[in-house]
């Protein structure tokens, strides 16, 4: 049995709707101009968010080159290594790639860059659909407290936090706004730092 979700107050608003359509344009840009143009390159999110902030990467990306970027979406549901502390049966959904990863510069997206444990399940995942000529990653958000030795290639914001903060990136087409705020459990009324 998981242990209950801790219930968090928001701290205050890092990001708003203009911002990270700014960073993501900024990101875009970033990214072509790394790749020299959008060819062989490939997005990959991570599902949720990142697959949601991937899709927008891309229009982006199209928009600016004027040529399609594929988009995937990657479940690492069973690659996580506290698999057996989040859920007693986890839900697993469907990686949705339909493009073969060989010989591609890979982006892989997601919303908020913490430890690194993400993005490392994300890589095993990867490794499992082919050989990729490169992967690189582009965060919404790099919040710090890395513990394995993963940074990001783009982030659209570095954001400082204590370890008991927790960052929420909510996106319209989930969550009916667009926003990142900064959160702090609701028992730490007064000392958040």
């Amino acid at each position: 049995m998981s242990a209950p979700e801790p219930s968090f107050r928001e701290k205050g608003k890092v990001m708003d709707a203009e911002a990270i359509r700014r960073a993501i344009v900024r990101i875009a840009h970033e990214v072509l101009e790394h790749h020299k143009g959008g060819e062989a390159l490939a997005l990959v999110g991570i599902r949720t968010r990142g697959a949601l902030l991937a899709q927008r990467l891309a229009k982006e990306i199209e928009s600016i080159d004027r040529r399609p970027v594929p988009v995937g979406i990657l479940d690492i549901t069973l690659y996580r290594d506290d698999l057996s502390r989040i859920a007693l049966n986890p839900i697993v959904h469907a990686t949705e790639i339909p493009f073969n990863v060989d010989e591609l510069h890979l982006i892989l997206v997601d919303d908020v860059l913490f430890t690194g444990r993400t993005i490392r399940a994300a890589l095993n995942a990867l490794n499992d659909l082919g050989r990729p000529k490169t992967i690189q990653l582009a965060v919404l958000v790099d919040r710090g407290h890395r513990e394995l030795p993963i940074r990001a290639d783009y982030a659209g914001k570095n954001i400082p936090t204590n370890l008991r903060e927790h960052v929420e990136v909510r996106l319209v087409e989930l969550d009916e706004q667009d926003e990142v705020v900064v959160e702090v459990p609701a028992h730490a009324e007064g000392h958040a730092a």
